[in-house]
This record gives C-alpha cells, structure tokens and sequence, in this order.
C-alpha cells in the first residue's frame, strides 16, 4: 500500500498547546540496533539516548543497569535533579551514573544531561480541568478508588499524545501500510489489545492477521511472515513467555516489529523496528490497557486517512455486508 503525505492544512494535535507544568519526557525509540560493545558516539538527541540505552542494557554491570534503568524511568529527574540525588534515588553512586554518560560517548555527565534538559519542551496535552472535575465528583463520596483510577487514566493518555508520538504514529502508519501482511500478537493481559487491533484493523486492511498461537502453533502461525511483512506486538509487565518467542521467531524471519511496551527495559524492545512506551499506571492490580488501546485507534486512524483509497472502499463494503447479514439491530 502507499503512504500519502499529510495533506495541506491538516491541524496539528499539538500546535498551540501551552502546557502549564513539566511533563514526562518523552521517551520512545523508533529503532533499536545492534550496537558494539565500548564507547559509542554521543547521541544527539533523547530518542538517540534511549536507543543507546535500550541496546546495551542486557551487556551492562549491575551497577550500570540500576543506573540505566533509573534514567530509562526517570527522565525529567534526570533533567533537573543533580547528580547526588539522581545517584541517590538511583541507588548508585554519582561516579557510575558519570561511567554510564561516558559508556553513551558523552565527554561528561552534564553534557549526557543537558540531551535531557532540552527534551523537556512539549508535554502531554494537559488534562487537568477534567481530572479536576472528577476530583470533585469524587470527593463527594468515600469511593477513593474511583478517584484514584480515574486521575490515572486520564494521566496515562495525557501522556501518550506528545508531538514525538504523533510522528512515530505516521512513521509506523507508513510501516503498517507498505508491508505485505500484518501479524498482530499479544497474550493473556494484552490478547484484547492484540485482538481489538486486528478486529478493526482488518475492516480497512484485509491482511492484517491475530496471532492466537494456541496448541503449540505459533511457529506454524508466523512461519509465512518475512522481511516484507511487520509483526504488531503488545506487552506488558509481567511479560508473556509467548509473546518474547513470537518476536523470536519474527526476527529470525526478518520481519520488521512494531513493540507497544510499558518500557524500554521489556524484553520485547531488542530488535524492534519501533517501540512505543505507553503508561499503564493505576491503582487497579493490572496493568491499565487505556493508552495501549488509544494508541490503537491513533494508529489506525493515521493509516486510514492517508493509506490508499481503497482503505475507506474496504470500510464501506464491511460495514454493507455486515447489515445485509443482519449483524447489526436497528434502534428503530
């Protein structure tokens, strides 16, 4: 399929918006690559950090993960807080978080932090008046759960619609549309992630796939998958065994990956053609699937608008089939 260009005076999500407090940096990776061990070249930017970061972490000293992974969380505290503290809430030392600059190529840590410091420009779309508005529903009962849940979500999705996400979203539209077939994968907490984006999905693009991988016939399932095709996987914390080996088995095919995450520690990130960090915070026991499924309907959306036209066709002939069939019951 063809990728068009985003057409004249389309709005911008993001343009005009003034965020009034700092906000997570952000922190995804449209590519993870092999990297050799030692010094490498500074990177340039925070995508660039992150990648770097991503890549190496498996090869780290424990001393150096504890640190990697505090700065792959933390970012805005990275930003802004010294180097004692970052240590200290770290839990490292500040001379290893100094090793870890230098081990990305940085001559020093302020320069590694000033790579932060810069990022922290354009946050996630402010939510506040709404939360504010549940606050005060909530406030007026004793149901604090319904309050907490509430504030997460809209905090998770916040986070997710920075102007970095709305051009990995079309950067992994393009992927989506250009490839041959699409497996889309996700176990257990993520099947209804994994199920919700082939379900819809498939209306508009006929080859996209669900991976279900039940009686031992995952490989049998991703076997026709190649280097011309993107395998769609979700995952998070606790990460499924099943997932990390259909990745396995996508990479020896040379397929390319699109990982939606909690983190660029998971074990999905390695290899991935794009990852997508989503938050998935809330007081519930489980992992929130919010922004994962917003992320879904983002991403979709972007390859509908500016996929070929026969995209809307294939909608259409959906939606004139499902109410021949009698699938729908009319209101009336």
């Amino acid at each position: 399929m063809r990728y068009n260009a985003p057409r004249p005076g389309r709005s911008d999500l993001l343009r005009g918006h003034d965020p009034t407090r700092r906000s997570a940096v952000l922190e995804h990776d449209p590519q993870i690559a092999d990297q050799e061990n030692g010094q490498d070249a500074p990177a340039t930017g925070l995508d660039a950090v992150n990648q770097q970061l991503a890549a190496a972490y498996p090869e780290l000293s424990p001393q150096l993960k504890l640190a990697a992974g505090y700065v792959l969380e933390h970012p805005v505290e990275i930003a802004f807080q010294s180097i004692r503290k970052s240590a200290g809430a770290a839990r490292v030392t500040a001379s290893t978080l100094v090793r870890l600059a230098k081990r990305l190529g940085f001559d020093s840590y302020e320069q590694f932090r000033e790579v932060f410091q810069s990022a922290v420009q354009a946050g996630p779309v402010e939510l506040s008046g709404r939360a504010s508005d549940l606050r005060t529903l909530a406030s007026q009962t004793d149901d604090q759960v319904f309050l907490d849940v509430g504030d997460a979500a809209f905090d998770n999705i916040g986070r997710l619609f920075t102007a970095d996400n709305q051009a990995r979203v079309r950067d992994a539209a393009r992927l989506l549309l250009e490839a041959e077939k699409i497996a889309v994968v996700g176990f257990r907490d993520t099947f209804a992630c994994a199920y919700h984006f082939a379900y819809v999905g498939r209306i508009a693009m006929p080859n996209v796939q669900l991976i279900r991988g039940q009686e031992g016939g995952l490989l049998t399932e991703l076997a026709p998958y190649g280097e011309d095709d993107v395998v769609v996987a979700f995952g998070f914390e606790p990460y499924c065994a099943e997932t990390v080996r259909a990745l396995d088995i996508a990479r020896s095919g040379r397929t390319k990956a699109i990982v939606i995450t909690d983190t660029l520690r998971s074990p999905l990130v390695p290899g991935a053609a794009m990852t997508f960090t989503v938050a998935n915070a809330t007081p519930h026991f489980f992992p929130s699937i919010l922004s994962a499924i917003t992320l879904i309907e983002v991403l979709l959306a972007e390859c509908v608008a500016f996929g070929p036209d026969d995209l809307v066709d294939n909608v259409a002939r959906f939606e004139s089939r499902m109410r021949a069939m009698g699938a729908y019951v009319s209101n009336e």
